[in-house]
C-alpha cells in the first residue's frame, strides 16, 4: 500500500507540474488543447491523487508497523512458551528419575 500511495502522489505531482509549466496563454496540457473546465478537472484529479496517495501511505505504514509489532509479540510469546514447556519436561524427568 505504501508503494501505491507513493505512485499516486508522484502521478498527481507530475500532473500539477505539467499543468504549471506547459500552460501558456491558451490552456494546453502536455501538448493537448483543453478547455478551462477540463483543466479544472485535471487539477482536481491531481489533488485527489495526492490526497489519496498520502492516505494510502499513512494507512500502509500504520498497517506494516502494527503487523511488525504483532509478529514480534507472537515470537516473544512463542519463545516464552517453549522455555516453560522445556522447564516442565525437565521437571517431569527429574521427578520420574527419583521415583525409581
Amino acid at each position: 500500500m505504501v508503494v501505491l500511495g507513493l505512485i499516486l502522489m508522484a502521478l498527481g505531482a507530475v500532473a500539477i507540474v505539467a499543468a504549471l509549466f506547459t500552460a501558456q496563454g491558451s490552456v494546453e496540457l502536455l501538448g493537448t488543447d483543453i478547455s478551462a473546465l477540463a483543466m479544472f478537472f485535471v487539477g482536481l484529479g491531481a489533488g485527489l491523487a495526492i490526497l489519496w496517495g498520502f492516505g494510502f501511505s499513512k494507512w500502509g505504514t500504520k498497517r506494516t508497523l502494527r503487523q511488525r509489532r504483532e509478529s514480534k509479540k507472537l515470537n516473544e510469546l512463542s519463545e516464552q512458551l517453549e522455555r516453560r514447556e522445556a522447564e516442565q519436561r525437565d521437571g517431569d524427568a527429574d521427578t520420574q528419575d527419583r521415583s525409581i
